[in-house]
This record gives structure tokens, C-alpha cells and sequence, in this order.
């Protein structure tokens, strides 16, 4: 459904995208990729958002590289700069967005997850946020400071995104007058990916429905 493209970053220069279109006006989603990459389980997130009348752009902040294991994962995310990708990459695909969308949203899995986070806090683009499952340091990305909505989807049985990581972002928000839509799952880091052997098919549907609910009220 989608096509592979190239969109400019504020700083003139240009990020890969996977960008997949429900039409000129319809609302639009920034889809960030967990820690393997822009592969073809996030490609297909981005489809699947355009078959529910979202555009999506989901931003290859990997520059072509995709990770098959965990240890190459793993590398690839620590040498991401989160910095450049957040307000470069990710505010260059919500311009992108912009002249053919109404509002933008921005949305990631775990590593995603943390970035959308980071994105709600500098980004100005994006009219709401939906976290799944990853929370960034509170030195780069304070949660205190998200002034757009936010819906967060997070796992009971995490030992990278701790119950005790999610209770203190929502008591950081809700303490800055914030009202942040929280939801906890008896599920395994990652239960949303079907590729995963963390896939909880009834809890992933239950995300994902409550996900376009948030959407379209936000958006």
C-alpha cells in the first residue's frame, strides 16, 4: 500500500521514509520504529493506520540498517542519536505530513516508544502521542513537561520499561496538571508485535482499539 521515500529534515538534509496515504486531509500519524529498524513489521503499522484513514510516515532512523538479533539491536540503538532523531527526523516527517494532513499525531513501539515520549516533550508539531511500552531518560525528554495528550500502553511482566518506570511517569504528568491515559497489560515487553515471541494477540487488539479510539478524539 505504501511506497518507500525520501523528506527533508529542518536542517536540510534528507531521512528515508516509509509513507503510506489515506487521502489529502485526512488525519496523520509519525510511526517510530522499535530497535530493529524500518522493517516489515513497522511498514505494515504504517498500512495499517492508512486503512483506518490515518497517513503514516514511519522515518528509517537506522539510515537502510535493519537488525535481525538482539545484541545487533541492541548496537544499533546506542548508537543512535536521540537528539537528531527527535528534532530532526521526527519533526521533518510531521512537516512532511503537514501539507496533506490535518493534525499529526506521534506514535512508537519500545525504543519508539521512548522517542514518542521525547517527541511530545520538544516537537510542537504533534497534537497527540501514544507510547507504547519505552520511556526515555527524564534528563533528555522530563514527562512533567508533555503539554499535548498522551495514551500509554505498557506491560506488567518489563524488566526494560519497569510497572515502576510507568507509575512514575504518570505520577509526573498527572503532578504537572496533566491528565495522561495510562494502560497496564498482563503481557511481556513487546506483546504488540506479532513478530515477537512476546505477542499477546487479545491484549495487542485491545491496544490497538483503544489506540484509534485516543486518535480520533485527539485528532
Amino acid at each position: 500500500m505504501g511506497q518507500h521515500i525520501d523528506f527533508a529534515r529542518p536542517d536540510g538534509g534528507k531521512t528515508k521514509g516509509y509513507l503510506a496515504l489515506a487521502g489529502k486531509g485526512r488525519p496523520a500519524v509519525v510511526v517510530i520504529q522499535e530497535w530493529w529498524g524500518l522493517n516489515d513489521q513497522i511498514c505494515g503499522v504504517a498500512d495499517r493506520f492508512a486503512r483506518a484513514g490515518y497517513n503514516a510516515l514511519a522515518p528509517d532512523l537506522y539510515k537502510g540498517r535493519v537488525a535481525s538479533a538482539a545484541d545487533e539491536a541492541n548496537h544499533l540503538m546506542e548508537g543512535l542519536d536521540f537528539a537528531d532523531a527527535t528534532h530532526q527526523d521526527l519533526r521533518g516527517a510531521a512537516a512532511h505530513l503537514k501539507s496533506d494532513s490535518g493534525k499529526i499525531a506521534v506514535m512508537g513501539f519500545c525504543m519508539g516508544g521512548a522517542l514518542t515520549i521525547a517527541a511530545a516533550v520538544h516537537a510542537p508539531e504533534f497534537a497527540a502521542g501514544v507510547c507504547f511500552y519505552g520511556i526515555p531518560p527524564k534528563e533528555f525528554a522530563d514527562p512533567a513537561k508533555i503539554k499535548i495528550p498522551l495514551q500509554g500502553h505498557f506491560a506488567n511482566q518489563d524488566d526494560w520499561c519497569t510497572p515502576q518506570a510507568v507509575n512514575e511517569l504518570e505520577k509526573a504528568m498527572i503532578g504537572a496538571g496533566q491528565k495522561p491515559e495510562i494502560h497496564r497489560y498482563d503481557a511481556a515487553h513487546a506483546f504488540a508485535n506479532e513478530r515477537s515471541d512476546a505477542y499477546d494477540v487479545k491484549c495487542a487488539n485491545q491496544a490497538w482499539e483503544r489506540m484509534l479510539a485516543f486518535l480520533k478524539k485527539t485528532l
